[in-house]
């Protein structure tokens, strides 16, 4: 146990119970535990294996390659359609953690597993995602939007790409396209 993750233990929510039967578990599987995005990780080496989270409706731990996982009780979880590699096993109740304990640790040995085989899940390149057309037409009309745009780290772009395509409406796309034009060209990220 690292004490630097206790304050995330020793807090009052609705899922503290839950919370300490999942890291009793996961410290059982020899993980070591870290503090990291605010949350318990639980990593071999340097590479992260699996977190502790927990939302409004439910706790969950969290599996780094959880896409390369066999799922073979079919309870992982991909958060949204855009994560590529993490899932999540999700949790409404201490009661159905304790249920599934054996099911837990064995996909919490599969990923340490698949972890020590050096396997990864292959992810999408930036040019992969659907540039919206309407910033298409932005990127063509402006070359040093352009040039901007192409300098940004593949991260970058893609989180523009998919801030932009997410609205349904061409106004709202428009707009936002607008309302970053600026930013792009200071060579800034979204959330910069």
């Amino acid at each position: 146990m690292n004490p630097k993750t206790d304050w995330f233990f020793n807090k009052q929510t609705k899922w503290k119970e839950a919370y300490s039967e999942l890291r009793m578990l996961v410290l059982d599987c020899g993980l070591a535990e870290e503090l990291k995005w605010g949350c318990p990780c639980y990593t071999v080496g340097k590479s992260n294996i699996v977190l502790i989270h927990g939302f409004k409706g439910y706790c969950a731990l969290l599996f780094m390659q959880g896409a390369l996982l066999k799922d073979t009780k079919n309870i992982l979880v991909q958060q949204t359609e855009n994560v590529q590699s993490a899932r999540q096993i999700r949790f409404k109740s201490v009661e159905e953690i304790l249920k599934s304990k054996s099911t837990i640790k064995s996909y919490i040995k599969e990923a340490i597993a698949l972890e020590k085989a050096g396997l990864k899940v292959e992810l999408k390149k930036t040019t992969e995602y659907k540039t919206p057309e309407e910033f298409q037409a932005v990127l063509d009309d402006m070359s040093e939007l352009k040039k901007a745009f192409q300098a940004l780290t593949p991260g970058r772009q893609r989180g523009y790409l998919l801030y932009f395509s997410a609205p349904k409406q061409a106004k709202t796309r428009e707009a936002r396209i607008e309302k970053y034009l600026q930013q792009i060209l200071d060579g800034k990220g979204l959330a910069d």
